[in-house]
């Protein structure tokens, strides 16, 4: 079993259950110690190649869905997640540590929440059950049950003339500044 969480490991297919029984061990009480700081470490290089930082202290009800894999997703390790959460690409749940702050903690999160791709939740905030956070939305108060969280309409800026968008890569911006 070992051998083929390592095989799998070093190929270029992660899949999310392999670091879902890595975490299971990692946290086991019925495993000795040296056993689960091996499966930490298989963990933390699990994530290190997803790009992503999952505390093995963070509690999951249940086996969350990470239907774009696992690639930038952070989860604070005081985090509480219910049951079926759905937690897409670029995530972060994390804690307020600001010891001045009113959002001072962790978030806990209901059972059967979505939570759509950059959507940043953070300190001590309460999301209920069946709720939806939209991509990008940036939570920092509680939200009650049954709801859904959405952005603000993009906001549309006419210009009332022609812009030049030309891009330059930084050699071609040096000589520019040279040449001023």
């Amino acid at each position: 079993m070992v051998r083929d969480i390592i095989r799998k490991m070093l190929s270029d297919e992660i899949k999310e259950d392999h670091i879902w029984k890595c975490r299971e061990i990692a946290i086991g009480l019925n495993y000795p110690s040296l056993i689960r700081r091996y499966y930490q470490f298989l963990y933390g290089k699990y994530l290190w190649k997803c790009n992503a930082g999952i505390s093995v202290k963070a509690k999951f009800a249940g086996k969350p869905n990470f239907p774009h894999g696992l690639c930038g997703i952070f989860i604070s390790q005081e985090a509480a997640i219910g049951k079926n959460a759905t937690i897409l690409q670029q995530v972060t749940i994390g804690s307020n540590t600001i010891s001045d702050s009113k959002g001072l903690g962790a978030p806990t999160i209901g059972d059967n929440v979505y939570i759509g791709a950059g959507a940043k939740i953070i300190g001590n905030v309460h999301i209920g059950d069946n709720c939806m956070i939209g991509a990008n939305c940036v939570v920092v108060e509680d939200v009650p049950d049954n709801s859904t969280v959405v952005l603000h309409k993009p906001r549309i800026i006419a210009h009332r003339s022609d812009r030049n968008w030309e891009i330059l890569r930084i050699s071609e911006l040096n000589k520019k500044s040279e040449q001023t």
